[in-house]
């Protein structure tokens, strides 16, 4: 049987694995295996087993779809390509004729419909608006353009040579992020310490070196404890210090306003813990602290994630054997940054950007004074790193499409994100979607989302295309995904919806390829090959790997050195050093502490539970909760409660975890109905079973500097569902 390597993107993770052609050329006779099956090596989940069932649904959209009823009436009718393109095109012409390419927003992610965002920012660019928002801004996104900040690139962990392995949280398993916890357990196997801070006793917490169970939410003042013991013992690298950082009297300054006494307080982990964990972390080295979800998604986030890079950086890890390693780009290889053309987005638009002024460190005004640093030494001004550096906000985003401040927008598109449910305050994301000229959504389903829209067009999958995936543009490490079979129905690539709307938007010179393929050959013409040649001989393609290149180009930040005080924060009016916000006042109506935005095993994201095979395993959205807090709420095992925060309330089924730290309520994210038929007010389930419905994005629940919404560790009661 015929053979293809292909990119899984059923998650955020990319697994390469090995799929077999079936005769019937049908993607659900397609057979999806890893490509190493031995234990700890087969870099493949339940999620990418199943997609051909998922993709072979027969809710599948195949055809474009137009609206004829009201908004989430459910009501469409069947149109051609050409007749939707073309009235898109039309609309969103009057659009922009009447308030400016600025009202137009879009919103996407980087899996389902898509692998290649580059063509979407171009189209963008040339147009002219500054306003594309995607999940990744609280999601590795903003984390890419923190990093930026403190050493100029986003470093990917060192795990076949570290020796100590730190998760702020995250939970990798065999079903979730599955690469990674292989790699995990394959250094545990040779010896190498794991640091786990969890409020519960996660999976990766039992088998630890270390668990330290701390308060949702209080990341950052974890890290300072960690560095008050790191810099009061003299644990950390004295010479990277004085030659590579700037600003470490102040930034010491800081640390000791957080005695651990303090710290203890806040997190609930004890002072001597906390030391413990800090001494293996320094005395263990060369360590990693991988990427977390849970530090994206904090009041303190970007004081969280500065912490981490600053840890990584005095400690000794950064682009050394077994540490953290800044990848650049690959040098033959036409990447994506370099495909959006952010240079010809003009400054005049580029100050228009949503949420510039009050957040603004992902956003094109926080990342200017970069554009130099990067040129001399990525060789290139504009690295949008997990496409997360030169985004709007997306609360600011929404507040214009509902309200009309600063200025309108009223035109939207969403590309294979169920923008609805994927973001905090979904009552006001509702409004938004309601006060558009025109939405149109590029998916595989009808969502809650694309029930709101003027056109549902069908998006292709990743066993239906041919991409080079490229580790979100943080990695120097690209990989071919091979077509496995034609995409069923009028199914298209993205690059071929950007391009029909650019050449009908007069925009057609700057989209020169007239095919996925084309541009694919385009990226690799550096190389002298072309797509299909460069897919059948390379499984991977990457250029030798230098370590420690700053010792000869200095680090991509304005003063050549890891900012501990950032010249970039302090000139934008913030506050250049990390800090710990406290929480708002209790409120005692409110007397539990929600944990929510948690990706069950079987699903990712919003996507996935219209599988049977993973649909069988996982029902219904499961609520964790402690028994004493059962108890007192007046509920038991199985029984249906609402889970009510001050923003809103869903409804979930109960089950009382011996895992669950006593005040302490876990809430599964991103949960609809897809076999619950449109047109009955509850768009699919949405508004009974969203967690988006729960977390609210006032000034007191965002992160200062970008804007991001507070998840982990929200105020909420539990009451019994009453029948």
């Amino acid at each position: 049987m015929l053979e293809k390597r292909a990119i899984c993107s059923g998650c955020d993770i990319y697994c390469q694995v090995r799929t077999e052609v079936p005769e019937s050329g049908n993607v659900g006779d397609v057979l999806v295996k890893a490509i190493d099956p031995r234990p700890l090596r087969a870099n493949i989940c339940m999620k990418g087993v199943h997609a051909p069932q998922g993709l072979s649904h027969p809710k599948r959209v195949l055809h474009p779809l137009k609206r004829v009823g009201a908004r989430g009436e459910g009501k469409w009718e069947q149109v051609t390509w050409d007749e939707a393109m073309d009235d898109i095109a039309e609309r969103l012409s009057q659009v922009i004729e009447r308030y400016g390419p600025e009202a137009l927003a879009v919103s996407t992610s980087q899996w389902n419909t898509q692998t290649d965002n580059g063509a979407g920012r171009r189209f963008m660019n040339f147009l002219g608006s500054p306003n594309w928002i995607s999940g990744v801004a609280i999601c590795a996104g903003n984390t890419a353009a923190v990093n930026r900040l403190v050493y100029g690139w986003y470093p990917y962990p060192d795990y076949p040579q570290t020796q100590c392995v730190v998760l702020f949280g995250h939970n990798p398993k065999q079903h979730s992020w599955t690469p990674v916890y292989n790699a995990i357990r394959r250094a545990q196997q040779r010896g190498a310490k794991l640091i786990v801070l969890d409020p519960r006793k996660s999976e990766n917490a039992e088998l630890a070196d270390l668990w330290l169970p701390l308060k949702p939410g209080t990341d950052a003042a974890m890290c300072f404890g960690w560095l008050k013991v790191i810099l009061d013992e003299e644990l950390y690298d004295k010479e990277f210090v004085a030659e590579w950082t700037s600003g470490f009297e102040e930034f010491r300054a800081r640390v000791n306003e957080f005695p651990l006494d303090r710290v203890e307080a806040i997190t609930g982990v004890s002072a001597e813990l906390i030391r413990q964990a800090a001494r293996m972390y320094a005395t263990n080295g060369p360590a990693v602290i991988p990427w977390t979800p849970i530090t994206d998604q904090q009041r303190n986030s970007t004081s969280a994630i500065r912490l981490m890079c600053i840890l990584r950086a005095i400690c000794g890890n950064l682009d050394v054997p077994g540490g953290e390693l800044l990848h650049g780009f690959h040098p033959d290889i036409v990447h994506e940054s370099e495909l959006e053309r952010h240079d010809v987005l003009s400054d005049e638009q580029k100050a228009k950007q949503l949420g510039a002024v009050d957040h603004p460190l992902f956003t094109y005004r926080g990342m200017a004074a970069l554009r130099e640093p990067a040129k001399r030494v990525w060789g290139h001004e504009w690295p949008n790193l997990i496409t997360g550096c030169y985004m709007a906000t997306p609360s600011a985003t929404f507040r214009a499409m509902a309200d009309e401040k600063p200025y309108p927008v009223k035109a939207f598109i969403t590309l294979g994100n169920n923008t609805l449910m994927s973001f905090a305050n979904m009552q006001l994301i509702h409004r938004a979607l309601l006060n558009q000229d025109l939405v149109v959504a590029f998916e595989h389903f009808r969502t809650p989302t694309a029930q709101l829209a003027d056109y549902i067009l069908p998006g292709d999958a990743w066993l239906e295309r041919n991409c080079l995936a490229d580790g979100f543009g943080w990695t120097s490490i690209y990989r071919p995904s091979q077509k496995t079979v034609e995409a069923p129905g009028e199914c298209r690539t993205v690059y071929e919806f950007w391009r029909d709307l650019a050449v009908r938007m007069g925009l057609g010179e700057h989209f020169p390829w007239e095919t996925n393929e084309a541009m694919l050959d385009h990226r690799l013409n550096r190389l002298e090959i072309d797509f299909a040649t460069f897919s059948e001989k390379f499984p991977y393609h990457a250029r030798p790997f230098e370590y420690q290149k700053y010792r000869k180009t200095g680090f991509a930040t304005p003063s050549g050195r890891v900012e501990l005080f950032s010249s970039v924060l302090n000139d934008l009016g913030l506050d250049p050093l990390p800090y710990w916000r406290d929480a708002p006042p209790a409120n005692p109506a409110f007397p539990l502490t929600m944990f929510m935005g948690v990706r069950d095993d079987e699903y990712f994201q919003t996507g996935h539970r219209h599988i049977p095979a993973l649909r069988a395993r996982k029902p219904h959205p499961i609520m964790f909760i402690h028994a004493e807090d059962a108890r007192v709420a007046g509920v038991a095992e199985d029984d249906w409660a609402e889970v009510v925060t001050p923003q809103g309330r869903i409804r979930l089924k109960t089950a009382i975890r011996p895992d669950m730290p006593k005040g302490v309520v876990r809430v599964p994210h991103g949960w609809w109905l897809p076999e619950r038929d449109e047109g009955d007010g509850t768009l699919s389930g949405a508004w009974e079973l969203a967690d988006a419905q729960l977390c609210p994005d006032d000034e007191d629940h965002l992160d200062r500097e970008q804007g991001i919404p507070h998840m982990k560790g929200i105020a909420c009661r539990v009451e019994l569902l009453k029948t």
